[in-house]
């Protein structure tokens, strides 16, 4: 579900201030601002306002608020479960009594103004399809747009993200390679691996060298990108029952 004009939900603990916007002049006080009451679009403080309005109408409606992750709620009740994942205005639930999905959808609308997008199958660059006896989660779309952002959409490919015994130094003798470039491709390559632990390893291995990389850490890097074009499809099965 997406929540509709949700920093106008927000109430601010501290005085902010703004000029006047257009089509709100006042004429005869023009060296006047307005302190707002409630958050708007594009104020550092709105997110933040926004969650603690939200977690406090969850945990007041018998949802209890993740000790690890806070933008995880859950709620437990007759040996059954609800998930509540919230990221900024954008809300994902699932349980797999639909009683409980009807009653939170219900307890959202009484509240906020919301729009019910359906089931899920695509969030924050996961595509998720969902079947009657499993799930299946991969980021096919964010590897191929990763390959093109940093021109490797038509490289050659191979079977795996690092050659067997591979050994990466820190030598200062070798040509040094763009810093921005390369701390780019090691950010996009630690988002994949939410659905691709099997470039973990070699990912943190080329992180290690974001401070000075040179040619053979990119190199090395290449070929996991190379690796991800022959694998793009690949991805997470979450089987029923198991």
């Amino acid at each position: 579900m997406d929540v509709k004009t949700t920093f106008l939900d927000d109430i601010l603990k501290e005085e902010v201030y703004v000029s006047q916007p257009e089509g709100f002049v006042n004429a005869d006080k023009l060296d006047h601002v307005y302190i707002l009451d409630k958050a708007l679009y594009g104020l550092k403080q709105a997110p933040r306002a926004w969650y603690e309005v939200l977690s406090k109408f969850l945990v007041k409606s018998g949802v209890s608020k993740g000790k690890i992750d806070t933008t995880l709620f859950i709620k437990k009740e007759k040996g059954d479960i609800i998930l509540i994942q919230i990221y900024v205005d954008d809300i994902i639930f699932g349980s797999a009594n639909p009683k409980y999905r009807k009653n939170f959808s219900a307890l959202m609308v009484s509240r906020f103004q919301m729009s019910l997008m359906g089931e899920m199958n695509f969030f924050l660059g996961l595509q998720v399809r969902q079947f009657s006896t499993r799930i299946f989660i991969n980021q096919a779309k964010e590897i191929y747009d990763i390959l093109r952002k940093f021109k490797m959409k038509n490289c050659t490919t191979i079977a795996t993200p690092m050659a067997p015994g591979t050994k990466i130094r820190a030598d200062l003798n070798e040509k040094a390679v763009d810093l921005r470039t390369y701390r780019g491709m090691i950010g996009s390559l630690m988002y994949l691996v939410t659905s691709r632990p099997d470039i973990m390893f070699a990912t943190c291995l080329c992180a290690r060298y974001q401070a000075k990389p040179r040619e053979s850490h990119l190199s090395t890097m290449k070929r996991i990108f190379r690796y991800l074009r022959r694998t793009a499809d690949l991805g997470l099965w979450y089987p029923k029952d198991t």
